[in-house]
């Protein structure tokens, strides 16, 4: 026998001596757990007793058992509880234990342990051991070992909910790319769903076991037809007759909607196979899945698999985990309802509420496979548990009047659009699933809180039949939600399509997007697709109504910001709880925001999270807030400030060249072969850097060449035909395609509105297609002047700017400066301008992007600096630049690598360098000692913006004009070709 499993059971013999006492035991109780699984105690390995969890909203903390950072979190109860009623406030405790947050969260009240994997599953624990077992189940404790292992588990749902999913969806791509007689999508995927609920019904005891499979192998091993006997069973869960004999008796009655239409399918021997097994090698097929472990709140996986990739970008559909999801539920449902319940002191303010609660009405306007209102199912019928016990404790008489409704929630208080025909019967299947599982874990809290009604569910059950299924055609809506009617609600939940306004016309089509311009004029034809929802939600609620919605992390930027969360606080909108970016697991490969809020005035702090870094396991943390702005910031809110005309008038800030098409493109080797043969080629091929090649390359040099013809004819640019006749070639056919394509899209959009404004870039492409797409003659025009410019990514994580060659072109990867001297460098290189850079511009990904408008138009620079202290700048800024450069070629680095050990903690010569440059830079700007970058700007350009409107001269960006002697401060470092 191993020391682990002794000590194990010297555990157990202990634990058999404890009464149980949830406060007087635990801390003895969880200190020999961890002196069992091989540690000295629980404090010599790191965990903490009572430690302080800080509640949301309200004043005071609240107190988890033990945090073990980053393994476990674990909340202990007093025995015989039922451990059920508490997964709500660990989820809560798992939710704000940031940073560093916890992997498991483990519920125990001495006799047994609930281990939660939150981001995997929330519904039900990935296992439950007894202590009395715990000396032969210890795997599912791995996690707990001085060197942790990877735990064992007996009840992942996720991972049977994937492989469900994935073998269905593998069905269904059979019967539609057959090679003969494929199915027709449509056709397919109602046979699918149908399959989905009939192998559902036999593993929750709504229909015998084994139905579908015995179907299966008796199609493929006894001569039967696929096509007969699943047409035969579909609509026998279609009649209201039951049958009397034969195979199909005991198939209760379903209806629902789902089985209205049955088309029979004749199946292949493959696809019988992957729905039965093959009856001899261990392969059971889909039906011979453990389907009451399937997880309705992941299911949409199935949707995911279905759709073509297509189908999916061009709707912006992404799927979301119940985790996610439960970062709006939670906070738009759960939580105020919680707290009216917890308030309740009498049973006939419980029931009243248990009537309200059962009126309450959830919209998910965008519900794709109904993952949203599956949760919120879910989490009402546990609330209305809650009301049930709360009552239980206060009349028994009550309680027994109350539970002739085991669950008070029905389906049709959920109400869903969405403009996929499948993802509308995906979610009526789910609501429906929901039903009979919120139903069984009522049964299960009941039962074990009262032992009376052990044996005894007959009694209490007549009210809620869970056949036949309710018919849902109503709620759930197949539409588009930005061109419909909404159904009233009290909370609108969801996760509406992403799609940015540069693709929305490529991608919806010009015709579509002229409707909904013209039907939704408020809303900034610059915004992200996801906005609209936001506006309509907003306008859809009534006072003191909710909504959470997840959107791109860009609707706390500019247009988007304009057009949603600003719109909701200028309207009568709190931000209750927001998360102001993370990034998204999946295909979507993007970071999001989360915004929860009311309609209305709330009182008490608002908590706004954000995820610190650019991983999907990065860190978090949080703060509460009195006020969320619409920027979702913890910092000052500069959303308002104002532009400057000095800047935004002078040009002095520009996006580089966009090639588009790589047959613009050479490569360095081609480039000079063809110079060298001819150097007038010189004039029109040109080195062209991007951002990787500036922060990415340890030489910093551009990597390839463009052709650039910008500001010539077609008959002078036919004078080089050597990459004239490249562009023929590569660019011509390419830009004839994309013109027609943009032709026909344009003709639709005309037909469908004689006056429907079109979408002519194309063709402006086609007119000039021996140029690039957009060659920023004004650009080129700024910078050929001088020998160097000033540049930095567009997107960037870091502040790395630097001088570029006037040789070289810049792609649009690059920011353009058009600026020579070393203080206008110092200036944009400062801490000071990546500060503002950062809390005004938008992002692409986790990256943040330069926006000219945004950032560089309100950035205020020093208004009356002092010459030696536009010397200091320069200086710094120049000892900067050779500093870095000795740096990265002494250390083979590029800057970006450079940069990431400058985040590290400890000595660096670079961050020397740093401070002194934002010395002299908070000198120029007479910057008090201590003062807050952000406040000191955003002041700055309230003054500057003020004095312009009062026709008082202010200072505008690059070195003053008072200025006699330029040339001390140019130097002539930069990247060269």
């Amino acid at each position: 026998m191993s020391k682990l499993v002794t000590d194990l059971q010297q555990f157990q013999n202990y634990v058999s001596t404890l009464q149980g006492d949830e406060k007087g035991e635990a801390q003895v109780f969880s200190d020999r757990l961890f002196k069992a699984f091989g540690h000295e105690g629980y404090k010599e390995a790191g965990a903490t007793l009572e430690f302080r969890v800080k509640k949301k909203g309200a004043k005071g903390t609240t107190f988890a058992d033990l945090m073990w950072k980053p393994r476990m979190l674990m909340e202990m109860k007093k025995r015989e509880e039922n451990l059920n009623l508490h997964y709500s406030q660990a989820f809560q405790y798992w939710v704000n234990s940031v940073p560093n947050r916890p992997r498991y969260v483990v519920l125990c009240n001495f006799d047994e342990f609930w281990i939660y994997d939150f981001d995997k599953q929330l519904d039900v624990p990935v296992d439950k051991v007894l202590v009395s077992e715990i000396h032969h189940r210890y795997t599912a404790f791995n996690f707990m070992l001085p060197v942790e292992k990877a735990p064992i588990f007996n009840n992942d749902r996720e991972q049977v909910s994937r492989q469900a999913a994935n073998q269905t969806a593998k069905l269904f791509q059979h019967l539609v790319k057959r090679q003969k007689n494929p199915i027709d999508r449509e056709v397919a995927q109602r046979f699918v769903l149908q399959l989905v609920i009939a192998m559902f019904a036999e593993d929750i005891d709504l229909m015998p076991s084994g139905t579908v499979t015995q179907i299966a192998r008796d199609c493929l091993y006894n001569g039967q037809s696929s096509y007969d006997l699943f047409n035969q069973l579909f609509s026998q869960m279609n009649s209201k007759k039951p049958a009397t004999g034969g195979r199909f008796v005991g198939v209760p009655y379903f209806n629902g909607g789902l089985f209205a239409v049955v088309q029979p399918i004749e199946l292949t021997n493959l696809e019988l196979k992957i729905i039965g097994g093959d009856g001899t090698s261990g392969d059971t097929g889909i039906a011979g899945k453990d389907w009451s472990k399937v997880n309705p709140a992941i299911f949409g996986t199935i949707f995911q698999h279905s759709m073509d990739t297509l189908e999916r970008h061009q709707h912006g559909r992404h799927f979301t985990s119940e985790a996610d999801i439960q970062r709006i539920v939670g906070p738009t449902i759960v939580h105020p309802w919680e707290q009216r319940i917890d308030k309740a002191t009498t049973g006939k303010q419980l029931i009243a509420l248990r009537k309200e609660l059962s009126e309450f009405k959830v919209l998910d306007p965008a519900c794709g496979s109904g993952n949203f209102l599956y949760v919120a199912y879910r989490e009402m019928a546990r609330l209305d548990s809650r009301i049930m016990l709360a009552l239980a404790a206060i009349s028994k008489k009550d309680f027994a009047g109350q539970s002739k409704r085991l669950c008070a929630i029905r389906p049709q208080q959920f109400f869903g659009i969405d403009n996929d025909h499948f993802g509308v019967e995906l979610t009526k299947v789910v609501l429906l699933l929901a039903k009979k599982l919120s139903l069984d874990a009522a049964v299960e809290t009941f039962t074990a809180e009262n032992d009376e009604f052990k044996g005894n569910l007959e009694l209490i059950f007549s009210e809620d039949e869970v056949l036949p299924l309710d018919n849902l055609d109503k709620n759930i809506l197949h539409g588009d939600a930005l061109f419909i009617d909404w159904p009233e609600a009290e909370a609108i939940v969801g996760n509406p399509p992403y799609q940015s306004k540069n693709k929305l016309q490529e991608e919806l089509g010009p015709a579509y997007l002229n409707r909904l311009r013209a039907r939704h004029p408020e809303v900034s034809g610059l915004a992200d697709y996801c906005v609209y929802w936001i506006r309509l939600a907003h306008d859809h609620l009534k006072d003191g109504e909710r909504a959470g919605l997840v959107g791109t992390n860009t609707i706390k930027q500019n247009y988007s910001r304009e057009s949603g969360l600003d719109y909701i606080l200028d309207h009568g909108g709190t931000i209750t709880e927001a998360i102001s970016s993370m990034i998204w697991p999946g295909a979507a490969n993007l970071s999001v925001s989360i915004v929860n809020w009311v309609k209305g005035e709330e009182s008490g702090k608002k908590r706004l999270y954000v995820q610190e870094g650019n991983k999907i396991d990065s860190g978090w943390r949080y703060e509460d807030l009195d006020r969320i702005p619409s920027s979702l910031s913890f910092k000052l809110d500069v959303t308002k400030a104002s532009e400057i005309n000095a800047n935004s008038k002078k040009g002095g800030c520009f996006q580089g060249q966009t090639h588009g098409h790589e047959g613009f493109l050479l490569s360095p080797s081609v480039a000079k072969s063809i110079i060298s043969k001819d150097t007038r080629y010189g004039e029109v091929v040109k080195p062209y850097i991007i951002a990787d090649d500036m922060i990415g390359e340890k030489d910093a040099k551009p990597t390839r060449y463009v052709i650039d013809f910008s500001g010539k004819s077609l008959l002078e640019a036919q004078s080089y035909p050597v990459v004239f006749n490249i562009l023929k070639a590569k660019v011509l056919p390419k830009r004839e395609q994309a013109a027609e394509k943009e032709r026909l899209m344009n003709n639709e959009a005309l037909k469908e509105n004689p006056k429907a404004k079109i979408n002519r870039h194309h063709e402006n492409f086609l007119r000039r297609w021996w140029q690039m797409s957009y060659g920023r003659e004004e650009m080129i025009s700024a910078i050929r002047p001088m020998d160097r410019y000033i540049a930095c990514g567009r997107t960037t994580l870091r502040p790395v700017f630097e001088f570029i060659s006037k040789e070289i072109n810049p792609s649009d990867a690059i920011q353009v400066f058009p600026y020579d001297d070393d203080y206008s460098y110092g200036i944009l290189q400062s801490t000071a301008h990546w500060i503002w850079f950062v809390n005004r511009c938008s992002t692409l990904t986790e990256r943040f992007r330069y926006t000219s408008n945004t950032v560089w138009d309100t950035f205020p620079w020093p208004q009356k600096p002092t010459l030696p202290a536009m010397k200091k700048v320069a200086d710094a800024g120049r000892m900067l630049r050779l500093l870095r450069h000795e740096l990265r070629d002494r250390h083979g680095l590029s800057f970006r690598e450079l940069y990431r050990s400058v985040e590290l903690p400890g000595i660096h010569p670079l961050k020397d360098a740093i401070g002194q440059l934002d010395a002299a830079v908070k000198s120029a700007y007479g910057m008090p000692k201590g003062a807050d970058y952000l406040q000191f700007i955003l002041e700055l350009n309230q003054l500057v913006s003020k004095n312009e409107k009062k026709g008082i001269v202010v200072q505008g960006p690059g070195l003053p004009s008072s200025v006699k002697d330029r040339g001390s401060f140019i130097s002539n470092d930069c990247i060269e070709p």
